[in-house]
């Protein structure tokens, strides 16, 4: 597997664009984008499980209940959520897009992300896509990504390749995620386009288990958003054989996908809102899997924890005690918990008790940008991890008028 530039356009027959067209009042920040592909393709998504969805998320499940898509489209600004008129909107939205690419409109996945509750004007978006359309390009994957981004602070984009079947296959991704950050479904939007060639039930099933174990183990705030989602498109012109099922062919795509989503999802962690510090908590010898990402899930969001890292207070007390409120069958007896950075390693903890250890070392080691703490179970052999963000000023500042 190889890591290249590109995002959303890296994959063969992808192009991408981003523009402002009117929503927001600030004419710097892009806010409508459009992928299209030059082939249709086979289609996936997973979504927010908050019971509070905005309309594009019933528009998309529409649309790509035959496994195909064509086009993604996004706007920023306004979420187009608990809104009477919402599905219409979206699917209006949708309908817009297609024309101007000439395809289908139920083959259009469509996201929206901004403010809850606030009708979506439809009138700029007509004349963003007017303008943004004949100008998609190989080179507008920057573009894309940028017209995506709210509360961000930081673009988020990649692409890898690897060999399939003697063909290289190519997948990009871009994102954007800030806030109202956690599980289930991570709180974001997340556009994947792939040129390999594959079944949309295995495209399901990949997606799915890629996103278990990367987007599904963020939290920066405890909040479910309403909009969240992540589809990808795979239009099949890297012309690999078709994968179809289970074997060494899906084993490789799965490997790929899990790694561009991985390191998504690091990135949304890393930029949490008001965020400093990126953490990253390592669970294992656990009695089994679900039961390490319980643990591991439960310290990243454990506000005291999140607190005290941003402080670079090492008060593995905190540590201990969002383990020992986590659900589930476990003793705490053989715990060991160390904290490390680039800043140096700091044993905190061990048998379920503090040992003696150097502050100035901790605070050293908590200073730093990047933050790892590693829990060992002492249990079992699984084991988990989740990605997460300290809890700064800025964050209440950042929410306190969001809206106004």
């Amino acid at each position: 597997m190889k890591e290249i530039t590109g995002g959303v356009t890296a994959a063969k027959g992808f192009v991408a664009g981003g523009i402002f067209c009117g929503i927001k009042k600030n004419p710097d920040k892009k806010e409508l984008m459009l992928i299209c592909s030059e082939k249709k393709g086979t289609a996936a998504a997973v979504y927010t499980t908050n019971k509070v969805y905005g309309a594009p998320i019933t528009v998309t499940r529409a649309h790509i209940a035959d496994g195909t898509a064509q086009a993604m489209i996004c706007n920023s600004g306004n979420a187009n959520t608990c809104n009477a008129d919402g599905v219409e909107k979206a699917e209006k939205m949708s309908q817009m897009a297609a024309e101007a690419l000439g395809i289908s409109a139920n083959d259009v996945i469509i996201g929206s992300t901004g403010v809850i509750g606030q009708p979506l004007p439809l009138e700029p978006i007509a004349k963003g896509i007017a303008a943004l359309a004949p100008t998609l390009s190989v080179e507008g994957h920057t573009a894309a990504a940028e017209a995506i981004m709210t509360t961000d602070t930081k673009l988020k984009e990649a692409a890898y390749t690897i060999e399939i079947g003697g063909k290289t296959v190519t997948i990009g991704a871009m994102a954007k995620g800030s806030g109202m950050i956690h599980p289930n479904m991570a709180t974001m939007l997340c556009f994947i386009t792939t040129d390999a060639a594959i079944a949309a039930p295995m495209l399901q099933k990949a997606l799915k288990l890629a996103v278990d174990d990367t987007f599904n183990m963020v939290s920066v705030d405890g909040d479910t958003s309403t909009n969240d989602m992540v589809s990808i498109m795979a239009n099949g012109m890297a012309e690999n054989e078709m994968i179809d099922s289970d074997g060494p062919a899906f084993d490789a795509f799965v490997e790929v996908i899990q790694t561009i989503c991985r390191t998504m999802a690091k990135k949304i962690a890393g930029d949490g809102e008001g965020a400093t510090k990126l953490l990253e908590c390592n669970v294992t010898e656990a009695k089994d899997v679900p039961l390490a990402k319980k643990i591991a899930k439960s310290i990243i969001t454990s506000s005291l924890t999140k607190a005290a890292m941003f402080g670079a207070d090492a008060n593995w007390g905190r540590i201990l005690c969002a383990i020992g409120y986590t659900e589930g069958d476990f003793s705490v007896a053989e715990v060991e918990v160390t904290i490390s950075s680039k800043g140096g390693s700091v044993l905190v903890c061990e048998h379920g008790a503090g040992v003696p250890f150097s502050e100035e070392i901790a605070k050293q080691v908590l200073l730093e940008d990047e933050i790892h703490i590693d829990v060992n179970m002492h249990e079992g052999t699984a084991k988990a991890t989740a990605w997460g963000c300290d809890l700064t000023y800025d964050y209440v500042k950042i929410n306190g008028d969001y809206r106004t």
